[in-house]
């Protein structure tokens, strides 16, 4: 496996950043092996999906980033699952958890958002898990991009679990508007499926014009990250990406 580029802060003054996403199913797995894929992908910014939302979430938030060498941001239970995790590198200038339009019958859904900064350059940050139905993912997708532009930065990414898949309307949308991070610059496995299910690219991280992406996809091979410890972490592959951020 090629080295996917590290942390770095540029003679210019933009910054290279490392942003996982990651389906964690509300913790139900083995949370040791979930923290060593996390800490082995050596990440700015966690994007995470089907964080604890129920009984003591923030106990449950707060040692997911404790173990991961992490901080906690925001969301969980007050984005209904997505949650953004950062390392002590970023500033976080302002956060925003946002409730969707929830149709009857289906589980309710949200967006964790966050506004970080890196020395000079900042960077909207934005954590979904979209729908299992059709037509309310698609009016997710539209509202996601409404709320990256709301976001009022110049540069910004959208990770998560899209319940779509490359050839989908809604992921369709998302890749129109913004660059698909794996179709870009391919590193890693590309499909985001638990080891041994139908392969499916459902995962992904998405970046706004002006972001160079420097790779991404499944850390698969990645020193430290264990197909042991994938298979029992929970029932998603992560996925890791690395961006260069301008200063504005």
């Amino acid at each position: 496996m090629q080295d996917l580029p590290q942390s770095a802060t540029e003679p210019d003054g933009s910054v290279v950043v490392r942003v996982l996403s990651y389906n964690v199913r509300s913790m139900r797995d083995d949370v040791a092996a979930l923290a060593r894929v996390i800490r082995a992908c050596r990440p700015d910014i966690v994007c995470v999906q089907e964080a604890p939302r129920f009984f003591r979430w923030r106990k449950a938030a707060a040692r997911l980033a404790r173990t991961s060498g992490l901080v906690y941001v925001t969301g969980g239970a007050t984005a209904s699952g997505p949650m953004i995790l950062s390392s002590l590198r970023a500033h976080v200038e302002r956060t925003e958890d946002v409730l969707l339009p929830r149709t009857p019958g289906l589980h309710q859904r949200g967006f964790a958002t966050a506004v970080l900064r890196f020395g000079r350059a900042r960077l909207g940050v934005l954590s979904c898990h979209l729908s299992v139905q059709d037509q309310e993912r698609y009016e997710q997708g539209r509202l996601l991009l409404d709320q990256l532009a709301a976001l009022d930065v110049p540069y910004a990414i959208a990770a998560g679990d899209l319940n779509d898949r490359p050839h989908g309307r809604t992921f369709g949308l998302l890749a129109d508007a913004l660059q698909d991070s794996w179709a870009a610059k391919p590193w890693g496995r590309e499909h985001t499926t638990r080891l041994g299910d139908p392969l499916q690219r459902i995962d992904a991280i998405f970046a706004t014009e002006g972001v160079q992406v420097l790779g991404c996809g499944v850390p698969m091979g990645l020193p430290g990250v264990s197909e042991r410890d994938l298979r029992t972490a929970t029932d998603h592959l992560p996925v890791l990406g690395a961006y260069r951020v301008p200063v504005a």
